[in-house]
């Protein structure tokens, strides 16, 4: 079974329980599905999908009381145990953390409440690839370190692209920009398992002076597998790299090269539907595999 259909089933038995069966979710039971450990099924959700599988599930649960309490005259008490709340308490702030107003203010006429929508797991679109051996080139931009606590620089790393945005960097960069086609790369050039944060930087191919405030790395020569992502961005290389973890996470099928991986975006309208946006994944390439190009 493909890990999408996997997924599938376990979204639909977190729905089953939630709605249905009123019963709490059971990491067992979707350690079993998953055919995984729950601790490395839950790695790979937050990867996949920019959110926590405990996230997804207080969301879900604070959409439907939500419903709940627009609903049914059931009360908050009830309510908070029906969702797996230890104390009304405890629900209230969670409930108030989401929707941004109280239970009991949730049941007036013209209060406004949130949902975050049961996900669906969609089909894979199709991306094409390439191997493709390139000889060593240098990098120059900002770097920043932030948190990987909590999913923290999922939030980050949008963050810092609109800084760069609005307070110069990015036009500073397309000047320093020396590559044959136009474009910013992002990519983490440290990131280890067992560290509380990581470096993370926004950078143009470039041999000319180095900005003061700026960094710079020296990418070499590699083989690298190219990865299109057609469509405006964030959504495009994100839906990318999900194809990438279902397909290679699970059955690599090349070694990692020593070199961070990059994520290319082209010069022009990022809000595009023919946006281009480029994963590459640095490989140790075998003989016969030179020049290969595919389409998945």
């Amino acid at each position: 079974m493909e890990w999408n259909e996997k997924l599938q089933i376990i979204i639909d038995y977190v729905e089953n329980h939630l709605q249905r069966t009123e019963e709490p979710v059971n990491e067992d039971e979707i350690a079993k599905i998953a055919g995984c450990s729950f601790g490395f099924f839950q790695k790979v959700f937050s990867y996949m999908n920019g959110i926590s599988f405990a996230e997804y599930v207080r969301y879900r649960k604070m959409t439907l009381a939500g419903y709940d309490l627009k609903s049914t005259k059931i009360k908050v008490v009830e309510i908070s145990y029906k969702y797996g709340y230890d104390s009304p308490t405890s629900f209230t702030k969670a409930f108030q953390n989401f929707h941004g107003i109280s239970p009991k203010d949730a049941r007036k006429e013209n209060a406004k409440l949130n949902v975050y929508p049961k996900m669906q797991i969609n089909t894979a679109p199709t991306y094409a690839w390439c191997l493709e051996k390139q000889k060593a080139f240098r990098l120059i931009g900002k770097t920043i370190k932030i948190s990987k606590i909590n999913q923290a620089h999922y939030q980050s790393v949008p963050a810092f692209w609109n800084k760069c945005q609005k307070d110069g960097t990015f036009s500073k960069l397309v000047a320093l920009d020396e590559g044959i086609s136009k474009g910013m790369f992002g990519l983490f050039s440290s990131y280890e398992e067992d560290t509380s944060e990581i470096e993370y930087s926004i950078m143009v191919i470039s041999n000319k002076e180095l900005p003061t405030g700026f960094t710079e790395i020296t990418i070499p020569l590699t083989t690298w597998a190219k990865f299109d992502c057609i469509g405006p961005v964030p959504q495009a290389i994100q839906s990318g790299w999900k194809f990438l973890n279902e397909e290679w996470l699970m059955k690599y099928p090349f070694r990692h090269a020593a070199c961070p991986e990059l994520e290319w975006f082209s010069d022009g309208n990022a809000f595009s539907k023919e946006y281009l946006s480029q994963i590459w994944i640095p490989i140790i390439e075998e003989e016969e595999t030179n020049g290969t190009c595919s389409i998945l």
